[in-house]
């Protein structure tokens, strides 16, 4: 059997360093290697890339730049197709592939650089493309399309490193509290502070700060988080929604990855009148973002049924247990088949097949007929 040559990237110049590493072997380890020639490439915090051939372990406990490393990156002229490499005796060569499956998460990685390089090369890649993945990046013009598109936003301000503190001031002047200030371009829920009063305030800009030169101050909104996963570019499969019970003041960083007083739920406790209105304003989100491959929509369900976008990530964590696979898997589609149609999506060739779920409802129905 002919083999695709897939390139899985990960690691990455990111605060997000270690969450690519978690995902990357997750998607390194459930791949099919009948179908697949799976080539890790990594990316060092300093920028470095490397062509790994060693154990999967090694990448999730971050020991994989020790050794089985050769210098490598992805090159630029269409006429390689693929990676260029320097062996350990200074020779160096070329080797063509035929898709790139990035998992690097939040900058340089998932705001469009990286698709921009993998356009250059002429290489296929899964997710989103160069536009949608900045569009999205950027929490403040991600509202803007949002709104749009006709989906509510919560009422925010933005603050620019270049303004005065003046100017500052006066833009925060009518904000109502409580708020949630956020870096703009910064993902993992890295710097974000929830503020109860104005005092508070400027402590937690100044952290915000320090992930990005341009920050939104969003007032916060009364009920819980709700979200999608959504595949595809033509057709579109949308999973399970899910929806996080949080206990602490911010879903951050370390919440969400031990889930120490958050609970996920999938499905989400919501009649399926209002699944189907999350699902629906998921994929208005996804098409006005001009998404493609694969996104998680994030979005707030209000106490009298309201819908209030988020965020849209264009690289969702993909450990086994992450949002994006367990709201897939919940619709009857195993991590090893999302990961599949994602390959095949961005070759080209992926079409939207019914479920397992759906199957066996349209067998039931085709009974009582």
């Amino acid at each position: 059997m002919n083999r695709k040559k897939v390139v899985v990237l990960f690691g990455g110049c990111s605060s997000e360093y270690s969450v690519s590493l978690q995902s990357a072997s997750s998607v390194i380890q459930a791949l099919d290697e009948e179908k697949y020639e799976i080539i890790p490439m990594g990316i060092t915090p300093a920028g470095e890339w490397f062509r790994y051939s060693g154990d999967i372990e090694s990448i999730a406990n971050d020991h994989w730049r020790e050794k089985h490393c050769l210098r490598a990156f992805l090159s630029p002229s269409r006429d390689i197709h693929g990676m260029v490499i320097m062996n350990d005796d200074g020779t160096i060569v070329t080797d063509s592939v035929d898709v790139v499956f990035p998992i690097l998460h939040g900058k340089n990685g998932e705001d469009g650089t990286v698709q921009g390089l993998c356009d250059l090369a002429g290489i296929p890649y899964v997710g989103c493309g160069v536009l949608s993945s900045a569009l999205c990046m950027d929490k403040d013009i991600a509202h803007v399309l949002a709104k749009a598109a006709g989906v509510s936003v919560p009422d925010y301000v933005v603050l620019q490193e270049y303004m005065t503190p003046e100017e500052r001031m006066r833009r925060c002047e009518a904000l109502l509290y409580p708020v949630f200030v956020k870096p703009a371009r910064a993902g993992s829920s890295y710097g974000i502070t929830r503020v109860d009063r104005p005092a508070d305030l400027n402590a937690a800009v100044l952290e915000a700060f320090r992930y990005d030169n341009k920050i939104v101050i969003e007032r916060m909104i009364a009920g819980f988080e709700v979200g999608c996963a959504v595949l595809g570019s033509r057709e579109l499969l949308v999973g399970e929604v899910d929806e996080i019970e949080l206990h602490a003041a911010v879903f951050d960083f370390h919440e969400k990855y031990t889930l120490e007083t958050s609970r996920i739920h999938v499905p989400a406790r919501v009649e399926r009148e209002t699944a189907e209105r999350i699902r629906h304003t998921a994929k208005v989100l996804y098409r006005a973002l001009e998404c493609q491959g694969m996104a998680r929509v994030d979005m707030f369900l209000t106490p009298d049924g309201g819908i209030v976008f988020n965020e849209i990530n264009t690289i969702p964590g993909f450990t086994s247990h992450s949002r994006y696979p367990s709201m897939m898997q919940a619709s009857g589609h195993s991590f090893r088949e999302v990961l599949d149609d994602l390959i095949q999506d961005a070759l080209g060739g992926w079409k939207r097949e019914p479920s397992g779920l759906q199957q066996a409802a349209a067998t039931e129905s085709s009974a009582e007929v």
